[in-house]
């Protein structure tokens, strides 16, 4: 698969991004989903709700119709609604689905060809890119409040500090393996 380099890169960092944010979202409790920090603030499950509504948007019908679909309702992604959890992630795994499902069958040679994102035209590279960087923002929001929320309660997702210089032995020593 050498020769679609890009389109796997794309799709691997596109399931870390993904991977990352269900870790943050599986250490919090259901009323911990749904918590604002302020009254302007976006929750855990607002994000969840954005960025499912903005996949299916976006990657539906991917190379053929513009990435902002006409029923989207993107404004109301952000109000705050009292979305059961199951609901929630069952609508969070459609979204990336689509996502998945849209890129998987791409190549390289798909990279230049255009596509509509509302109204305005990109190369799929360039579609796919802001669609990375765009997940990968409110990932990390997610993150964050995960983060926020769990307190002493919450579990790294990252090298804990101060073994930094452990985790880079076993990754040598691995190497050498």
């Amino acid at each position: 698969m050498a020769s679609d380099a890009l389109i796997s890169t794309s799709l691997d960092e596109l399931r870390k991004v993904k991977k990352l944010a269900d870790k943050a979202i599986a250490q919090l409790d259901d009323a911990q989903l749904h918590a604002r920090l302020d009254g302007d603030a976006n929750s855990v499950a607002i994000l969840m709700r954005h960025m499912a509504g903005n996949m299916r948007s976006r990657w539906t019908d991917f190379l053929t119709s513009d990435g902002e679909k006409p029923d989207r309702q993107r404004d109301q992604e952000f109000e705050p609604a009292d979305v059961p959890r199951e609901a929630l992630l069952a609508d969070w795994e459609d979204g990336w689905q689509a996502v998945f499902d849209a890129l998987t069958p791409l190549s390289d040679a798909d990279l230049t060809r255009i596509v509509v994102i509302r109204s305005e035209p990109h190369t799929v590279h360039k579609a796919i890119c802001r669609q990375i960087v765009h997940y990968a923002g409110h990932a990390y929001q997610i993150v964050m409040l995960a983060k926020h929320l769990r307190g002493a309660a919450w579990t790294t997702l990252s090298i804990p500090r101060g073994q930094s210089d452990e985790f880079n032995r076993r990754m040598q020593a691995r190497a050498k393996q």
